[in-house]
């Protein structure tokens, strides 16, 4: 139970949602599927921080810096809705909370879910409510879309990262089973789905005169992501005696 490390929200800063993130990594046994994506997440926040500090060419820093805590506090949000009751989250989280203890799933496949939904679910609602604050609006094209686009080789480079050692050493799987997550990795492409993200963050944008259109458009969104993220956590073939 991550309750009490959740009551802290929301986070004001990144270095708030570095704090939480690691209080949960610490917190989750191995054995909770939540930990795998919680770390692959906290592994992103840092090297967004590390590039931030570092004065990585950023065009609109502020922009980026509030888009990061936006969306990691929807991440938040969901996890405080379904880690007692995995049915009360949102659709697109409900697949990993449910599955978050069963055996039979890698991390990897557990870190993707939960990419799936943040990214597929949250992140379009994500620039929306942070042009919402700053002002503006997500544009095709300008700054910040070139800020958001930058973000794309921190995400493949770490992603890559967490593949390799969810998969081997100490707390990998055996290599045995490797080749089977190869072909459920190859389902995610991370630039491609912020790419729609970006997208849908710009309908969702043009949909605020009709909120009712709206809310069917993201239920609709949230909906479908959920679907994607049960074909995530389909148990793998293992070898006789690993579980």
């Amino acid at each position: 139970m991550i309750t009490q490390i959740l009551d802290r929200r929301p986070a004001t800063s990144i270095a708030e949602a570095i704090d939480m993130m690691a209080a949960i990594d610490g917190t989750l046994p191995d054995a909770d599927g939540l930990k795998w994506f919680n770390r692959l997440y906290l592994r992103v926040t840092e090297a967004v921080a590390v590039a931030v500090a570092a004065g990585v060419v950023f065009q609109d820093p502020p922009f980026l810096e509030r888009l990061d805590i936006v969306f990691a506090n929807l991440y938040f949000d969901a996890a405080a809705a379904g880690d007692v009751t995995p049915s009360s989250a949102p659709s697109a989280w409900a697949p990993l909370f449910a599955a978050r203890h069963q055996r039979g799933i890698s991390r990897l496949q557990f870190a993707l879910a939960g990419m799936n939904a943040h990214i597929n679910r949250d992140l379009p609602d994500a620039p929306v409510n942070t042009h919402l604050q700053l002002g503006g609006m997500p544009l095709p094209r300008g700054p910040r879309h070139a800020d958001f686009d930058t973000v794309n080789g921190l995400l493949e480079r770490v992603e890559a990262q967490v593949k390799t050692e969810f998969l081997t050493g100490a707390i990998g799987v055996i290599d045995a089973a490797a080749g089977t997550l190869d072909d459920v990795a190859a389902m995610w492409s991370v630039r491609k789905a912020r790419e729609l993200a970006w997208t849908n963050a710009q309908v969702l944008w043009q949909l605020r005169p009709l909120p009712a259109l709206s809310a069917e458009f993201f239920a609709r969104l949230d909906s479908l992501t959920g679907c994607t993220g049960r074909g995530f956590l389909v148990r793998v073939n293992r070898p006789a005696g690993v579980t």
